[in-house]
């Protein structure tokens, strides 16, 4: 995976660990059908957010990862991996 895309990922992990938020709202912002650029597809793919209902939110190992890349962000909302949606 590119820098670039790193990068996108964790800004969308903290984005979403900032507030929830509905899922329409997070396709409408970050699905793409660029191949070079599947930051949606791979946050779902390594379990780092995840949906309960209709809100997106991180899960705990999204959590961990912006942790440790030094992404202090106060997030008091999430759920596990058993809940995410298919890309």
């Amino acid at each position: 995976m590119s820098e670039h895309t790193e990068a996108l990922i964790l800004d969308l992990v903290t984005w979403l660990a900032e507030s929830p938020r509905p899922y329409q709202q997070v396709m409408e912002a970050w699905r793409t059908s660029c191949p070079r650029l599947p930051v949606w597809e791979e946050a779902n793919d390594r379990e780092l957010v995840a949906h309960s209902g209709t809100m997106v939110l991180p899960t705990a190992k999204g959590l961990a990862l912006l942790a440790s890349r030094g992404r202090k962000v106060a997030c008091t909302a999430q759920i596990g991996p058993a809940s995410l949606i298919p890309s």
